[in-house]
Parts: C-alpha cells; sequence; structure tokens
C-alpha cells in the first residue's frame, strides 16, 4: 500500500516549467544569462554584425548604388599589387602610432610624477590636466588648424615678430602643406589629446603603491634612481600595459585629427587606414575596396592586443 501511495504521489505531480527545464539542462545560473542578454544583444547588433557585414563587403564588388556579387580575395590583391598608396598608408599608420603612444608613454609618466609630488595646487592641475582628453575632438582639432596654419599660425607670427625669434630668420613653415611638417603635425595633435589619459591612469597607480617599500628602500640606501627602477616601474607595468592597450586601438583607429587637419594629404602624406577608408567607401563610393583597406587594421590590433594581455597576465602571475 506504500509503494501504491508514493507512485500515485509522483503521478501527482505538476509538469515542470519551462525555467526549471532550462535550469536542469543548462545549470543553476541560467539567471546570469538573463542578465548578459541585453549586452549581448547590444554587442551583436553593433559589433559583430557590423563587422560581420564589413568582412562581407571586402569580399565583393560592392559600389554604392549596385547590387554587389562576390569577386573573393580580389579587393586584397588590388590593395597589395596595384595600388601604390597603400605602402605609404601602412608606413604612415604605423609610424603614427608608435611615435604618438611612445611619447605618451615616455611624457605621461614624467608629468604623473611631477603632479605626484606637487603640495599646491594638486586639485587644479589634476583637473586642467584633462581638459584636453573630455573636449570635443573636432573642436580642439580645428583649435591647432587655426594655430597651424599657414596664413593665420601663431606659431608662425611668434617667429616672425617676436625677438629673439624674428632675429634668427626662423620660419614661417608649411606646417600643414609640407609632407614632412605634415605628419609630424597629426602626430603631434593626437599626443597633446591622449597625453591627460595616460597622465591620470599613471598617476592613479603610482598613489596605488605603498609606502613602505619606499621607506624600506630608503633604509637599504637605495637611490632615487634605484627606487625608480626596483619598486615604481615593475609595479607599474600592469597599468602601463592597460592604458598603452587602450591608446594602441584609439590611436590607429583615429580619424578625426587627420581628417580636421589634412584629409589625408598633402599627396597623401598623412592618411591613416580609416581616412584611407573613407576616401575608398564614402568619397569614392566603392564599399569593397574601402572594406578592405579598413580590415588590414584587424591583424595589427590583434597581435598588439594578444602581446599586451599576455604582458598583463604575466605581471598578475607574478604578484599573487
Amino acid at each position: 500500500m506504500v509503494a501504491v501511495t508514493n507512485i500515485g504521489r509522483a503521478e501527482a505531480r505538476p509538469p515542470l516549467s519551462v525555467r526549471s527545464r532550462l535550469r536542469r539542462s543548462v545549470g543553476p545560473d541560467i539567471d546570469g544569462y538573463g542578465f548578459i542578454l541585453p549586452s549581448a544583444i547590444i554587442m551583436v547588433s553593433l559589433v559583430v554584425y557590423p563587422f560581420g557585414l564589413a568582412v562581407w563587403y571586402s569580399l565583393s564588388d560592392a559600389f554604392i548604388g549596385q547590387p554587389a556579387s562576390f569577386i573573393g580575395l580580389d579587393n586584397f590583391i588590388y590593395i597589395l599589387t596595384v595600388d601604390d598608396i597603400f605602402p605609404k598608408v601602412l608606413r604612415n599608420t604605423l609610424l603614427f602610432a608608435v611615435i604618438s603612444v611612445a611619447c605618451k608613454v615616455f611624457f605621461g609618466l614624467i608629468c604623473a610624477l611631477l603632479l605626484q609630488r606637487i603640495t599646491t595646487f594638486k586639485r587644479f592641475f589634476r583637473g586642467a590636466m584633462l581638459i584636453p582628453f573630455v573636449a570635443p575632438t573636432a573642436l580642439t582639432t580645428l583649435g591647432w588648424w587655426l594655430i597651424l596654419d599657414p596664413t593665420y599660425s601663431h606659431i608662425n607670427w611668434i617667429l616672425k615678430h617676436v625677438w629673439p625669434f624674428s632675429e634668427m630668420g626662423l620660419g614661417p613653415y608649411q606646417f600643414l602643406a609640407d609632407p614632412t611638417l605634415a605628419l609630424s603635425s597629426v602626430i603631434f595633435v593626437n599626443f597633446w589629446r591622449g597625453l591627460p589619459f595616460f597622465v591620470i591612469t599613471i598617476l592613479a597607480g603610482l598613489v596605488s603603491i605603498p609606502d613602505h617599500l619606499y621607506e624600506a628602500a630608503e633604509i637599504d640606501g637605495a637611490s632615487t634612481w634605484d627606487k625608480f627602477w626596483k619598486i615604481t616601474l615593475p609595479l607599474l607595468r600592469p597599468v602601463l600595459a592597460v592604458v598603452i592597450l587602450f591608446s594602441t586601438i584609439f590611436t590607429l583607429a583615429d580619424f578625426n585629427i587627420v581628417f580636421v587637419l589634412t584629409r589625408g594629404g598633402p599627396m597623401n602624406e598623412t592618411h591613416l587606414f580609416a581616412t584611407y577608408s573613407y576616401t575608398y567607401g564614402i568619397l569614392n563610393h566603392d564599399i569593397g575596396l574601402g572594406a578592405a583597406v579598413s580590415l588590414f587594421l584587424f591583424p595589427i590590433l590583434a597581435f598588439t592586443v594578444i602581446f599586451l594581455l599576455r604582458l598583463i597576465r604575466r605581471d598578475t602571475a607574478y604578484e599573487l
């Protein structure tokens, strides 16, 4: 009788709900998937889908106003073998990123060390340091365009009218018309705009270093240089790796500064991947070639991200 009663009770249980079935099949963390679902939808809509569409366009003869058909790797072959401007674009992009990021690291570390040591007006200087970074890029770049313009250049006016520069015969310089000076000018503006990000981030890393490490080093007779190389710099390596990673990604994909200042000129000497892709895809209406140019940036970014993430992981494992 007991067995029959248990069987009857088991048969009387209500069927499992869909949520319970999912919890049994997926696991107890089914609620977590629901929480990340909105961000996953946004990621797929704004990142994955556009990237997949760009890959399709790069493998097709897509042209504005015309149907696209699959052509394989013809766009990439054309860019690498026929297009004589692309090697210059590749060189400009690498120079732009390497020089700008290296200068940001060097001067950002110096400025962060100076900001850490000042005692008066500390909040003022830290707040003022962020102005170039938080101001709109197009607005600040337009200001630099006026400063570097050959007609209205403030620098050329100072070199011409202010002593002792007027006695030296310096200038006027065609900052945005000379091929060498134009590339140097856009690199400097990018460095000026991105420096506060390095300064504030490195300063946060400096503040987090325990003071007792420096006190112990002083007791052992370490000099200021020794403390920097053996305490400050090793403990800042994870912070530097993260900030270099983000800055490299933003610098390689920079568009606004070059577009406002030179639009890729003179004679294509300041074209980057972003501006050259815009020229092909938007100005020349060749979406296929524009997408192919932009995808050449992907392996460079992938290599940089993998290298820096491995560096961060190694430093974190070493600390643990």
